[in-house]
């Protein structure tokens, strides 16, 4: 990428856009050298918008339920990021599932991050989920975007310890601080060029990342 102008992020939300927030901290601080050219929300009513227009980022709402088809509303997304010359789509709480329409075009720069210790509890209600599985931890997973439904190749996955007091809320707000952690780091690496989807694999400093991502450990 060039060093004379930075890359440009696109960063779609559906909901509150916590993970938004630290994507501009972290633009903010110097920490991404990166600009987030547009914040995208299929929800006209997320306060995840408000996040942005108060950090001065240009904003668009498309509003999935004005499209006959999923086809058709990413149809009008894909125009949207073009328009805006994106580099690296970031996925924050995005509440839709992509078709082909979105996904191929950018191939290789869309990320996303997903509540769990992927491959463990794809879907929705991941928390509970982990809760009534019985599980010791729970976790966060960023990965690439591919056709499959929360099924790109991992690129990075935090942990936190699930203890017998916990609710889905409670583990939701643990898992969540970490997301803000791992989430710009990941995308420090591709913009640094480190990371790359090859051949359906998430490659780090030319080696395949293992199939369940790198571990974080703080410090």
């Amino acid at each position: 990428m060039s060093s004379l102008v930075p890359p440009r992020l696109a960063i779609l939300i559906s909901g509150h856009g916590t993970n938004l927030q630290a994507f501009i901290d972290a633009c903010a601080c110097a920490e991404l050298d990166a600009q987030i050219g547009i914040v995208i929300s299929n929800n006209p009513d997320t306060a995840g918008l408000q996040r942005a227009e108060n950090a001065g980022l240009a904003t668009r709402v498309i509003d999935h339920r004005n499209f006959a088809t999923r086809e058709e509303f990413d149809e009008a997304m894909v125009d949207e990021l073009y328009a805006f010359s994106i580099d690296l789509v970031v996925l924050a709480g995005f509440m839709r599932i992509l078709t082909p329409v979105l996904v191929e075009p950018f191939a290789g720069r869309l990320l996303n991050i997903h509540p769990s210790l992927l491959p463990k509890h794809p879907g929705l209600h991941t928390h509970q989920r982990a809760l009534d599985a019985g599980d010791c931890e729970a976790g966060a997973t960023v990965h690439f975007v591919t056709q499959e439904l929360d099924g790109g190749p991992p690129i990075l996955q935090c942990r936190v310890p699930i203890v017998s007091d916990d609710t889905a809320e409670t583990l939701a707000a643990k898992v969540s601080l970490q997301e803000h952690i791992i989430y710009p780091l990941a995308v420090r690496w591709y913009l640094q060029g480190r990371l790359q989807l090859t051949d359906n694999e998430a490659v780090l400093d030319g080696r395949t990342i293992p199939t369940t991502g790198i571990q974080y450990a703080a410090g």
